[in-house]
């Protein structure tokens, strides 16, 4: 199995290559097909092992077949360091695809982040406390929101973060 495989868009598949992915990943190989096809997903797998990839190859997918300007997905990370990571992650990945993305997290200027959110972002990668800031004061708008991920859920939950969590869970409803 090859990541030609998936019938990634072409754009898709540059960030694909020029990243020098060429043989999936168990963790890959086993969630991307599900995860095309719309179905709910729950992975578990070393540190390491692409399950970042795993998700955002997707979503690129997903996301480059609907209106722009709309966040479309919404990943949720416990840490500043990880949110950081999955935007680069994102960025490498997509960046023949057009799609913009952004990290939201606190200790940086909340104004900052709206005015990225005011020109069109497609993807937030958020930690749980600066979002529900935004989602409370109405800067960023979920009603279009197609593809949801609580990355690194258990580590979440062990730091406290269950509350935040189905405060956000409300806020999509």
């Amino acid at each position: 199995m090859n990541f030609e495989t998936f019938n990634f868009h072409p754009r898709v598949m540059a960030g694909v290559q020029a990243l020098g992915y060429i043989t999936p990943t168990p963790i890959q190989a086993k969630s991307i097909p599900p995860i095309m096809q719309g179905r709910d997903l729950i992975g578990l797998a070393q540190t390491g092992t692409g399950k970042t990839a795993a998700f955002v190859l997707p979503i690129l997918q997903r996301l480059l077949q609907s209106p722009r300007g709309r966040v479309g997905a919404l990943i949720i990370s416990p840490t500043r360091e990880l949110a950081e990571q999955t935007y680069e992650t994102i960025d490498e990945l997509g960046k023949q695809t057009g799609l913009r993305s952004i990290a939201i997290y606190g200790g940086v200027s909340m104004e900052q982040q709206t005015w990225r959110l005011r020109n069109g972002i497609e993807i937030i990668v958020a930690c749980p406390g600066r979002l529900l800031d935004h989602l409370w004061k109405g800067t960023i708008d979920l009603s279009q929101l197609e593809v949801l991920v609580i990355d690194e859920a258990d580590r979440m939950f062990d730091m406290g973060f269950l509350p935040d969590i189905r405060n956000i869970l409300r806020c999509l409803l």
